[in-house]
């Protein structure tokens, strides 16, 4: 049974990242979510498929800066990839040019397996730097620094609750999931396993009703009016500004080599 009752799923707020002091959890989220911005804004104006390997590299190296675990990220890298992957496939047989083979009288061309191999490059390389400078921040964090970058307030705290209470359904779906197992329900394609998993989101729905009334109970009960203090020590340091030299030296060099090859 133990088996059974040890859920063994990581929380949705685990970031991931390592817990110890890395060099990246030492930068300014501020300066992260800029780095990370700058950095799509730059990949996605690059052509250059070199180029482009070149920034996959220094995204391979910001998650290794990081201690992302490398097996977790490149797993949850290929989930991403699966939603591409059709789009990927369909590009050689949609995009004029000259062509490589026939599929049922489809012509697959060149030039649109390289618009393929492009945007994979290119949708890898951003979604690694955002895990790596991003990701890897707590919600908190994350929310106090774009409250600092002056996101519209409303929009900070939608995205705190969100992280934090999607985690809070997650864990309720997997007791109910658990207590199931427990009873010996097993799915299939039936009747009772349809009528079951009704009852189970009916009572995911009961259970966010009710919690959501403890949490605005226990919040009116510390002085909640309305707004949620963001404001933090947030402060740009020698280690912020040398990080930003760096990345824009990096980022100013692949968008130079992109104008001279």
């Amino acid at each position: 049974m133990g088996h059974v009752v040890k859920a063994g799923r990581p929380s949705l707020l685990d970031t991931g990242a390592a817990t110890a002091k890395t060099y990246i959890s030492e930068i300014d989220p501020r300066a992260r979510i800029l780095a990370a911005v700058a950095f799509a804004i730059v990949v996605v104006s690059l052509h250059d498929l070199r180029i482009l390997a070149g920034a996959l590299v220094v995204s391979l190296a910001l998650m290794f800066m990081a201690r992302l675990p490398p097996r977790a990220t490149l797993k949850r890298m290929v989930t991403m990839d699966g939603f591409i992957i059709f789009m990927l496939l369909l590009l050689p047989f949609t995009v004029p040019g000259d062509a490589m083979f026939t599929v049922f009288g489809w012509p697959a061309t060149w030039q649109g397996l390289r618009q393929a191999i492009e945007i994979g490059l290119k949708a890898n390389a951003i979604i690694l730097t955002l895990m790596a400078l991003v990701g890897s921040m707590e919600p908190a964090k994350l929310g106090q620094a774009l409250y600092r970058l002056k996101m519209p307030e409303g929009l900070v705290y939608l995205l705190m609750f969100m992280v934090r209470y999607v985690d809070v359904l997650q864990q309720e779906y997997l007791r109910l999931r658990i207590a199931m197992k427990a009873r010996g329900f097993r799915p299939g394609n039936n009747r009772h396993t349809y009528q079951s998993l009704g009852y189970l989101i009916g009572m995911m729905l009961v259970r966010a009703v009710e919690r959501s009334e403890r949490i605005l109970g226990a919040m009116k009960c510390r002085g909640f009016s309305g707004r949620i203090p963001l404001s933090g020590d947030l402060a740009y340091g020698r280690s912020d500004v040398g990080f930003a030299f760096a990345f824009g030296g990096i980022l100013a060099a692949l968008v130079a080599l992109q104008f001279l090859i």
